[in-house]
């Protein structure tokens, strides 16, 4: 062989004349999508943590030739993890802990180990506000169907509403994995929309009035309380709903590493090192998913309609109920606080805390607002268990 067959040879190996050769363009598509996804998690900061690796993963995913990920392998009903270990790629490798859910209930973890439940404690009442923030979840869900997906399709899409990027994962890894990608990236792009998403519903569902009241200071809770709160939810919850166990389990592990006082090294590990870990493989192996013939699809777009359709009326929901509370109490129940329902941590409750310092400067609802907003992490997940406990 002569120099210049080695340099044909050499040329006919590389990505650009496979897509050339096999006129892929939905690869030339999908890795500008990546570019553009890499764009808004950088530049526009949009839940850089995630979304950075998800668009990193899928320009890996679709350069040709690269051998990091094989979709058709895990498009299977059942699948060979001795075959992805011996012959897979990297990113087929580490895609199987999004596949046994091992990554989201570890993200979880660390969730909980950052999560202070004091606030919801303090005022029970929150948990209701909580449990209305997950009305979207059912009115996407209800959506979807007449839209043509079909109930598990339906579940995954609905639990983008829940505004919880690791729920949204373990819930779709489960029932309709092929609509991973799109459904990670759009509920990890609208979490990050939230402060531009909230306001102007708040606005319009409320008036004046409503959003000035100032609330009282919340009550302290105890020591013993903050460490009895996840041994009971885990134990009631999970006899009630076990699908749930791997999500809600973990994350009330973790808020008892914080609150327990004696495994202060064990909660820092969840907090940050095993946190930034996991996030980085879930991440770049989500994104992995997002191969052209799963993504490039009429169903992508109705995902992401539907997304921001379920944030909304998430949303709504949290904010008609805390009307209702307003007028039940007496107008002592800031309706604001009902909008940080949604398990956006702590961002929604920034979102409650500055709409209600824009209608009354003297106005703190954060702490407040924070009561509703880590009760809609566990409702979240509650959600999720419900909907696989239904559709698995």
């Amino acid at each position: 062989m002569n120099i210049l067959d080695t340099f044909v040879e050499l040329a006919k190996s590389s990505g650009i004349y496979s897509i050339i050769a096999n006129i892929d363009w939905g690869s030339v598509v999908m890795i500008a999508i990546a570019c553009v996804l890499l764009y808004l998690g950088i530049v526009k900061k949009f839940e850089p943590l995630l979304l950075v690796g998800i668009a990193f993963g899928m320009l890996l995913t679709n350069l040709p030739l690269g051998g990091v990920f094989h979709a058709d392998w895990w498009n299977q009903t059942t699948i060979d993890y001795g075959e992805v270990l011996r012959h897979g790629g990297v990113l087929d490798i580490l895609y199987i802990g999004v596949k046994t859910g091992v990554y989201p209930s570890l993200i979880f973890l660390g969730v909980g180990a950052m999560t202070d439940f004091g606030p919801m404690m303090a005022n029970p009442k929150s948990m209701l506000l909580g449990a209305a923030a997950q009305f979207g979840i059912y009115v996407a869900f209800a959506f979807a169907i007449i839209l043509g997906f079909d109930a598990q399709g339906a579940a995954s899409i609905g639990i983008i509403g829940g505004a919880d990027g690791p729920t949204a994962i373990w819930l779709t890894k489960s029932l309709k994995p092929e609509l991973l990608a799109p459904i990670a990236v759009a509920a990890y792009s609208y979490m990050a929309l939230i402060p531009l998403i909230q306001p102007p519903l708040m606005r319009a569902l409320t008036t004046k009035k409503e959003r000035e009241v100032k609330m009282e200071q919340l009550r302290p809770v105890s020591k013993t309380q903050k460490i009895l709160f996840p041994i009971i939810v885990t134990i009631v919850t999970c006899l009630v709903l076990p699908s749930v166990a791997p999500l809600l389990g973990c994350l009330m592990l973790g808020n008892l590493l914080k609150e327990c006082g004696v495994t202060e090294r064990l909660s820092d590990t969840a907090q940050n090192a095993l946190m930034n870990i996991v996030t980085i493989f879930l991440g770049v192996s989500v994104g992995a998913t997002a191969v052209a013939s799963n993504f490039l699809k009429l169903d992508t777009l109705k995902i992401i309609g539907l997304g921001l359709f379920a944030f909304c009326f998430s949303t709504v929901g949290g904010l008609l109920l805390g009307k209702l509370m307003y007028l039940i109490s007496g107008g002592k129940i800031n309706p604001l606080i009902g909008s940080a329902g949604v398990s956006a941590v702590p961002m929604a409750a920034r979102v409650s805390q500055v709409e209600g310092q824009k209608a009354n400067p003297s106005n703190f609802l954060l702490m407040h607002a924070m009561g509703p907003n880590v009760s809609g992490v566990i409702g979240s997940a509650v959600a999720a268990g419900f909907l696989y406990a239904l559709f698995a």
